[in-house]
């Protein structure tokens, strides 16, 4: 029976808790991705004190009454809640493109955040008449729920600061790092997939070095924000007309690998996000007036399928056998006609990019918590490469006419999966005690736990041939760097 303004009060702010971590987990962590994105430092550093001090308004309206002089600390914390909020959505314009969704969510957020503390204001009016004391007044299950919300708002902005650290880091990190286009003579360069891990940190340092970039992307608005509008987007290569000039075309679109299970509807959309991306350029290059004279191109180093740890392989070694080796290997295949329009190919087989986005974080963080450990037996190889060596070579091959044909894009040293959670463990200060069982996870994600259990000892043979200097030629170098 909601009888008195502090009943309907408690009742929104539960709302208001519901549908905040519904933003927070839905459309910030899964669908836009904010604590991966370098644009998204300063949207992050406002979502962690506003999350804090929303911590302290949880708490403090379930537990306590503000008597006298005591209102205006909590009319003041919510004052600047609200400025926080205000200042959130100026830069959340300003920074990104909101999807639908949000936006109808944060219009929501407000009218209920306003009606409730309206009402609020309308109850402190009352107290700030008696006698100033911080009155102890728990309101039974409401107030044990607010609780529980009020730690997970806290642990929301602790994990936004630490992930605006992060991000910080990266910027800096791009920044103060020799920027390996920038000796490169100005190109135009079209890009496929540059909105990813790898695509945005080559976005910032082609646009740092100063070269003209296009980008292939299937949301063009959403780009350019992201960019802020430094690079010409197109959502369909139809847009581009026959006499477009491109010294370059860097190809990296593809639907990530790791997602739902491998369901034959799944494995034909990565196919087709790949291969017909991948057509779509050479439809295009078939007309253009004015061939580039490179295509840099993705594919990883899935192509040789799973492999007993102590077998090495080079970019001699055959295709394997599985979904990742046909995906790659059909993959590769489609962009080598790109050759008999006379451009060089170069083709680069990631291994596991090591970065302050993508998959690394996912693997620390285990370990992070104390809750480290190997995954499975811990036999299977690591065939790994720093994000920093991953622009250089791309750099490499838009710029050395002698380097053409297939790379093992991955570090002179791979490491078992226990030799990695023994460094990631040893590095953080944390122990590596809980093994990640395989059997449950196989049986989970049955084909892709291919990712996790299995693995490649990979060599770039071709590439210490040509004399390529690693920045991070060790596991240890590469975490140093990043944790």
């Amino acid at each position: 029976m909601l009888t008195t303004p502090l009943d309907w009060v408690l009742n929104l702010l539960l709302l208001q808790g519901l549908m905040g971590a519904f933003d927070t987990l839905y459309h910030h962590e899964l669908t836009e991705g904010l604590p991966r994105r370098i644009g998204a430092r300063t949207e992050l550093s406002i979502h962690a004190v506003r999350a804090m001090l929303y911590g302290l308004v949880f708490a403090g309206m379930a537990w306590f009454e503000f008597h006298g002089y005591w209102t205006l600390a909590i009319a003041a914390l919510v004052l600047v809640e609200i400025g926080l909020t205000l200042w959130d959505f100026v830069q959340e314009d300003a920074s990104r493109k909101l999807p639908a969704t949000e936006r109808v969510l944060h219009t929501v957020l407000a009218i209920n955040g306003g009606a409730l503390f309206g009402l609020y204001a309308w109850q402190l009016v009352d107290w700030f008449a008696l006698t100033s004391t911080l009155q102890v007044a728990p309101h039974g299950w409401k107030t044990a729920v607010l609780s529980l919300m009020a730690a997970g708002v806290a642990a929301s902005g602790l994990r936004d600061g630490w992930a605006a650290y992060q991000l910080g880091r990266l910027r800096e990190q791009l920044g103060g790092a020799a920027n390996p286009f920038a000796a490169l003579p100005h190109q135009r360069i079209l890009v496929t997939g540059g909105t990813g891990f790898i695509g945005e940190a080559l976005l910032g340092q082609l646009l740092a070095a100063g070269h003209a970039v296009t980008l292939l992307a299937r949301d063009p608005l959403k780009a350019a924000y992201q960019f802020q509008a430094r690079v010409g987007c197109v959502n369909t290569l139809e847009q581009l007309h026959a006499g477009e000039r491109f010294d370059a075309i860097i190809n990296l679109a593809g639907a990530p690998v790791v997602g739902p299970r491998w369901s034959p509807a799944r494995k034909a959309k990565l196919l087709a996000s790949r291969l017909g991306c991948t057509e779509g350029l050479l439809a295009w290059l078939k007309r253009a007036e004015h061939k580039p004279s490179v295509w840099i191109q993705a594919s990883a180093i899935g192509f040789y399928g799973v492999r007993p740890p102590a077998e090495a392989l080079d970019e001699d070694s055959s295709p394997g056998e599985g979904f990742m080796s046909e995906l790659c290997r059909r993959w590769e295949d489609c962009a080598q006609a790109a050759t008999g329009h006379g451009l060089r190919l170069v083709t680069l087989r990631l291994g596991l990019v090591f970065g302050h986005g993508g998959a690394l974080p996912s693997l620390l963080r285990p370990f992070r918590l104390g809750l480290g450990g190997r995954m499975g037996n811990g036999l299977q190889m690591m065939s790994w490469i720093h994000l920093d060596d991953v622009l250089a070579l791309v750099a490499a091959g838009l710029g050395n006419g002698q380097m053409q044909g297939v790379y093992n894009a991955v570090a002179p040293e791979s490491v078992s999966q226990a030799e990695f959670a023994r460094m990631a463990a040893r590095l953080l200060h944390r122990p590596n005690w809980m093994p990640v069982p395989a059997a449950p996870v196989r049986l989970l994600l049955g084909e892709m736990a291919q990712l996790f259990f299995d693995g490649q000892q990979v060599r770039p043979k071709r590439l210490l041939a040509a004399g390529f200097n690693y920045r991070h030629p060790t596991l240890r170098s590469a975490l140093l760097d990043l944790i």
